[in-house]
């Protein structure tokens, strides 16, 4: 019986940090900006939406204005940028890689997909996709890998 208890509240304690880790994420307010003729941003922001981020979406006629305001070095540039929970989010970054950002919390400015890579979310092309990294970059212009993508994976 006593086996029974001690299981039962590992569970119980599982279950709850469990939902804890989810509610750190789910829900959070996302502002995107986009330019009006692109679609592909559309699709991003669907991507995102679907997992539990709340969007704020905001067509501008003037992205490099943006994209300068928040820090964006010219070589990570893409087609949109979001703002989330103080982070610069450039491009097709998966929903997960923004999860484990805001999880883990480290000192950058943000999180690019540099370019328009194929099969990043909201660039699915049928079968065609690249090997892509995502990239974290800080005030100071350093770069590095945060996340890597695999075609077909």
């Amino acid at each position: 019986m006593k086996r029974v208890k001690i299981l039962l509240s590992a569970m119980l304690l599982a279950t709850s940090l469990a939902g804890q880790a989810e509610e750190a994420v789910a829900d959070k307010e996302m502002t995107v900006y986009r330019s009006p003729t692109c679609g592909c941003c559309g699709k991003w922001i669907e991507h995102v939406k679907q997992s539990h981020f709340v969007v704020k979406d905001i067509v501008s006629d003037d992205m490099q204005a943006i994209k300068k305001k928040y820090g964006v070095p010219e070589n990570l540039e893409s087609c949109h940028t979001a703002i989330v929970d103080g982070y610069v989010i450039e491009g097709h970054v998966p929903a997960a890689d923004i999860q484990k950002l805001l999880e883990t919390k480290p000192k950058v400015v943000g999180l690019s997909a540099p370019g328009m890579p194929m099969g990043s979310p909201g660039m699915e092309m049928g079968g065609k996709a690249d090997d892509y990294d995502v990239v974290s970059f800080d005030s100071a212009g350093n770069v590095q890998v945060f996340s890597e993508h695999k075609a077909g994976q």
